[in-house]
């Protein structure tokens, strides 16, 4: 078993990794659930979080605490008035617009270091003026007789297929429970 500090000490590492991960973008998510089980995800594959207001809630929400269990403290969370400041603060490189019907299915994508992917909030979707700005970047997941999937799942969905074209860079896991770890840095 992991002792308390070799456990925040792989957690900082992977939080350092962030640079080289993924970076998912909610925009004016609803739910505290939904955005505590992502902010959890985001720290347990080195993805950097962003939140796009309005959000839903409050960031001091015990529903959304609750959801992100003890990992705030390791979470790279970034909040952006809009989504215009998302962009001045962050200038992202390359981003997918994940969107039921999108032209394309998400794990169709070359994903990269760096990434933004960019997901609307759980009763809309994104913006109008999103998907007609980037019709070329948005990505979707199959799905039957449904409108769409929960956020946090969906969420999940996309990430490890990126992080796993990223050859699980960072992953902590992999040694003890008996695989060859890809980054030979763990």
């Amino acid at each position: 078993m992991l002792s308390k500090m070799r456990v925040k000490a792989l957690i900082d590492r992977v939080k350092e990794m962030s640079l080289l991960g993924m970076h998912v973008v909610l925009v004016e998510p609803e739910i505290p659930a939904n955005t505590g089980n992502i902010a959890r995800l985001c720290v347990a594959t080195g993805s950097t979080l962003h939140l796009i207001r309005p959000l839903g809630f409050f960031l001091s929400d015990p529903k959304l605490k609750r959801a992100g269990l003890d990992y705030w403290e390791h979470l790279d969370l970034r909040v952006h008035d809009s989504f215009a400041d998302f962009l001045s603060a962050a200038q992202p490189r390359r981003m997918f617009f994940v969107e039921t019907g999108g032209a394309s299915l998400y794990s169709e994508v070359d994903y990269a270091a760096g990434d933004y992917i960019v997901f609307g909030n759980e009763t809309k979707g994104l913006p109008q003026e999103l998907i007609e700005g980037y019709q070329k970047a948005l990505v979707t997941l199959p799905q039957r007789d449904v409108r769409s999937l929960n956020l946090a799942n969906t969420v999940a969905i996309v990430v490890y297929e990126a992080w796993r074209q990223l050859g699980f860079v960072g992953v902590k896991n992999f040694p003890e429970a008996g695989f060859s770890c890809p980054d030979p840095n763990t």
